[in-house]
């Protein structure tokens, strides 16, 4: 049970950290939020 409860723990942090890839991109990368969002809507990605 346990274990299911952290598998389920780590899938959601898993979505929000997708979800919030480029503000969380930005402050890692110390960038414009606008510059990760750029690179990231990139065509061809």
């Amino acid at each position: 049970m346990t274990f299911f409860l952290i598998l389920i723990a780590v899938v959601a942090l898993g979505f929000v950290a997708w979800k919030l890839r480029a503000p969380l991109l930005a402050k890692i990368l110390g960038q414009p939020q606008s510059r990760i969002e750029r690179r990231l809507n990139k065509p061809g990605r």
